[in-house]
């Protein structure tokens, strides 16, 4: 017998604890629970490490206490031990690490706007808490079979945010395009944290030149703040600079 691998992620264990005995008790599926979200991922090593790869991760929406608010899911490398990352972000730092695990969030609420989030950070699935065992049993064998589900109340509620994000998306992406390939350097070098003078260093450009392609930065994406340009740079898809590399080799001059 095939048996599928469900690790339950939630912050109350009670809930976890209860939740991985049902599904436990079918004879196709093996489980396990992690209380936050940084116990989740050493899980999902530690299972890849031995060859047994988890197969699908329920995730709290709620996990941390932290909902995602409107802020974009960003991948998760790793937390604190407090268990600090939210659900959502977690499912995204999962589909990062790990496409090939299929994840739903299990929520207490129906929400389209976050539940838009958990499909755009690659969830393949909204549940109720409160639903049957069946039907969460359904919905963890249908996500195995690539089909995405939602209750039938929010289908037009994220087809709506998903449309929406998706025209936001597209003007920020022509934001962006309109930097020169320094000032997209630069703001990559924003998205990944670093400030003025890291991004001198790494750049080998003077702090004052990099004040004036961080000043232009924020005027051509229209927006007041490095908060707001880095919000902006990830709705369209930009990445930060990666910061285990090397850095930027010097060219002819500075630029």
């Amino acid at each position: 017998m095939v048996r599928i691998r469900v690790l339950v992620v939630d912050d109350h264990r009670i809930f976890a604890e209860s939740l991985a005995a049902a599904l436990a008790a079918e004879p196709d599926v093996e489980v396990a629970a992690a209380g936050s979200g940084p116990a989740a991922l050493r899980c999902l090593e530690r299972a890849v490490a031995e060859g047994r790869r988890y197969d699908v991760l329920l995730v709290d929406a709620d996990l941390g206490g932290r909902p995602t608010g409107g802020r974009s899911p960003v991948p998760v490398r790793g937390a604190d031990e407090e268990g600090l990352v939210d659900g959502i972000s977690l499912v995204a730092g999962v589909r990062a690490a790990q496409p090939a695990v299929r994840t739903v969030v299990l929520a207490g609420k129906d929400d389209p706007r976050r539940a838009a989030l958990a499909l755009g950070a690659g969830a393949c699935g909204w549940v109720a808490k409160d639903c049957s065992l069946s039907r969460l049993l359904a919905v963890i064998r249908g996500v195995l079979r690539d089909e995405t589900h939602l209750p039938p109340a929010l289908l037009t509620g994220v087809l709506k945010e998903l449309t929406a994000a998706r025209r936001h998306r597209s003007e920020s992406e022509r934001l962006v395009e309109s930097l020169t390939p320094r000032e997209r350097e630069v703001l990559r070098c924003m998205v990944a944290g670093l400030g003025r003078k890291a991004v001198a260093e790494r750049l080998y450009l003077s702090p004052h030149t990099v004040r004036t392609h961080m000043q232009n930065v924020l005027g051509k994406l229209g927006v007041h703040s490095t908060l707001a340009a880095v919000a902006l740079a990830r709705r369209a898809g930009v990445g930060p600079v990666d910061l285990t590399g090397n850095v930027v080799e010097r060219g002819g001059q500075l630029a």
